[in-house]
């Protein structure tokens, strides 16, 4: 019988991982290794610091998805080697994008005879961008066509996330934001048509604002622009920043008129990865017609014998969450969607009825299908001293995993904080009611432990979302 070296089988055991040599030692974090490492090992070395960003289910800030079917799981690791913009090569993930493109248009109503075009980006703000393009691009021919100047470009928003801020900057247009005021902190068609002027390329309503989860009225900003045509024959289009609200509108408020029923909505962008219910990175941008994107935008590209649109600005990007987002879209269809937001839209409204009955807040928006996204926002009501400000019980809710943001409003709203949890799927009944224990607790803390001097915005974590 054969005998075996005790010492040459020792040294083909693996060590166990936190007593190799790998992890009994510091790692690199500021220069390049020079050596190379088990897997294993540094999955663990990777696996715990990633522990230290804490449990993004807890995190109420994120309009992003944060819980995926095994499925969807499934299909991201079958598709993390495909480049989506390398239509040639992957045809049948093309096409997938294709029928999403087709998908979107029936759900935001696209007429019968018109021929809407799209496409997938790597999320709303991209898609944002390229809306916005061609809306600058459509003015700037019908500018030349007249004979007229083309360098005072300007967009009309509302109250807006960042991006349509980048937008404007990057590509030189004035941002005429409509500011907030007490007792109005959303777009309303007067404000909308004082600031417009034959230099403005565009209005983007929002459905679905970032401060207050409100819907802003499109259809009454459209037949005010309709008004202000006959009068002043400026023909101003509509792009609706639906990231939020055009993956729940049409399940939870059908009748709500927002969309391309309205003839002046040229183009809609929104976000899959938010209500859409796909894994981060995908967005989509859609036009009314083929005719309201300007062929100077459209670059084509070769595929599978004939030619399809490119129009993103991104020339790598991973095919996975558009897959996913056909899986959703087969997988729940407009009965599916319904039942998921509607649950969320409910646990909005149970959250915002209880926290009102703490006493010291005031609800701005609770959830209302009609009027915004499953979503809350709160104030201290005007008098109310209760020993502690939003920004501390954002800070004490920490301690228990809870990301609840408290901000100040935008211009020129800037005195006023307010405090907000979004809903998403995931976001459960049972859930929400251990978050509302989490909050009784911190009020009794605060009592037992009074805040000598109340936290304000400008020592407050960062919000930016």
């Amino acid at each position: 019988m054969a005998l075996h070296d005790k010492n040459s089988v020792r040294e083909e055991l693996e060590d166990d991982v936190y007593a190799s040599a790998d992890l009994s030692v510091k790692m690199p974090k500021h220069h390049f290794p020079k050596l190379e490492h088990e897997p294993r090992h540094v999955y663990s070395i990777v696996h715990d610091e990633l522990m230290l960003d804490g449990n993004s289910r807890q995190n109420l800030a994120t309009f992003c998805q944060t819980w995926l079917e095994p499925e969807v799981h499934q299909l991201m690791a079958e598709c993390v080697n495909k480049n989506m913009v390398d239509k040639d090569e992957y045809p049948q993930t093309a096409e997938i994008e294709s029928r999403c493109v087709n998908m979107l248009g029936d759900l935001w109503n696209a007429p019968a005879g018109t021929n809407h075009v799209g496409c997938s980006t790597t999320g709303s703000s991209e898609a944002a961008m390229l809306g916005g393009m061609a809306m600058k691009r459509r003015w700037e021919a019908q500018r030349k066509a007249a004979g007229k100047a083309i360098d005072k470009p300007n967009l009309v928003t509302g109250p807006v996330q960042v991006c349509w801020h980048k937008f404007t900057r990057y590509w030189d247009i004035e941002h005429r934001e409509i500011p907030m005021e007490k007792g109005r902190l959303i777009m309303t068609p007067e404000e909308v048509l004082k600031r417009c002027d034959e230099n403005t390329i565009g209005v983007v309503p929002t459905l679905g604002v970032t401060f207050t989860c409100q819907f802003e009225p499109v259809e009454q900003v459209a037949a005010a622009l309709d008004r202000l045509e006959k009068e002043k024959g400026w023909d101003i289009p509509i792009h609706v920043d639906a990231a939020s609200g055009g993956f729940l509108a049409p399940f939870c408020a059908p009748e709500l008129e927002w969309d391309f029923r309205l003839p002046r909505v040229k183009s809609i962008n929104s976000s899959g990865h938010k209500f859409g219910l796909s894994p981060l990175g995908v967005g989509w941008v859609l036009w009314r017609d083929d005719s309201d994107l300007p062929d100077d935008l459209v670059f084509w590209v070769n595929y599978l014998g004939g030619n399809m649109r490119d129009i993103a600005l991104n020339f790598s990007r991973p095919g996975g969450q558009i897959v996913c987002q056909y899986y959703n879209f087969l997988r729940l269809g407009r009965e599916g969607y319904r039942k998921i937001h509607t649950a969320c839209y409910e646990t909005a409204q149970y959250l915002a009825a209880e926290i009102e009955k703490l006493g010291p807040f005031e609800i701005l928006y609770g959830g209302d299908m009609k009027e915004g996204i499953p979503a809350l926002c709160w104030k201290i009501k005007e008098g109310a001293n209760p020993g502690f400000s939003l920004f501390d019980l954002a800070d004490r809710l920490r301690s228990r995993g809870w990301q609840v943001p408290a901000y100040a409003l935008p211009a020129d709203c800037e005195d006023v904080a307010i405090q907000r949890i979004l809903v998403r799927h995931g976001v459960s009944r049972d859930l929400g009611s251990l978050l509302l224990q989490d909050i009784k607790h911190s009020m009794e803390y605060f009592q037992k432990h009074p805040i000598q001097t109340p936290m304000v915005a400008a020592e407050a974590t960062g919000f930016h979302h």
